[in-house]
């Protein structure tokens, strides 16, 4: 790889760190059902690192493997991530503060209601459901959405601090 692809041994450290953060913050939320620090998180590195923001997310998809254990549940996290960086990633760089402040908590918000949904096509698949199955699991696990949601909306107000705060130490490397 050259130019602006080309990663340097000092971003293979702190997308470690950033992978091993958002790990750790899953782990110190795990109280609270589906609301942690992930979406939020994933946004802030998208915006700030770009294409690059994949290696601490996939990072953190490993540790969460490597901890809980590599079984099926584990399988959707190898795509619902990405998701939700390739949503960021459309959206336009160029945006106003004001304008940032309210799309990137909806957008991580909305991520969170479709979890559910975008975790059902592998479960169909690994469980042989059908359709009528599938749409009643995700109907089921709509509450657990719901309150997915509701934390990302929240932490989702964290977006624009936290990508700033990465940039800035970004310009200090």
């Amino acid at each position: 790889m050259t130019g602006k692809r080309k990663i340097t041994t000092r971003e293979l450290a702190v997308f470690a760190l950033l992978g091993t953060l958002m790990y750790l913050s899953k782990l110190l939320l795990e109280g609270l059902p589906n609301v942690h620090l992930l979406g939020m998180l994933t946004m802030s590195y998208t915006l700030v690192y770009r294409w690059k923001a994949l290696i601490p997310i996939y990072v953190y998809v490993f540790l969460n493997g490597l901890y809980a254990g590599f079984m099926p549940w584990w399988i959707p996290y190898m795509y619902i991530w990405a998701v939700l960086w390739g949503i960021t990633m459309l959206l336009p760089e160029k945006m106003p503060k004001k304008v940032q402040a309210v799309v990137y908590p909806i957008v991580c918000a909305l991520h969170g209601l479709l979890f559910g949904t975008l975790y059902a096509p592998a479960q169909a698949v690994m469980y042989g459901l059908g359709f009528k199955a599938t749409v009643a699991w995700i109907a089921a696990g709509l509450p657990w959405d719901l309150i997915h949601a509701g934390g990302n909306l929240v932490f989702g107000l964290l977006i624009v601090p936290t990508a700033s705060i990465l940039r800035k130490l970004e310009r200090q490397k």
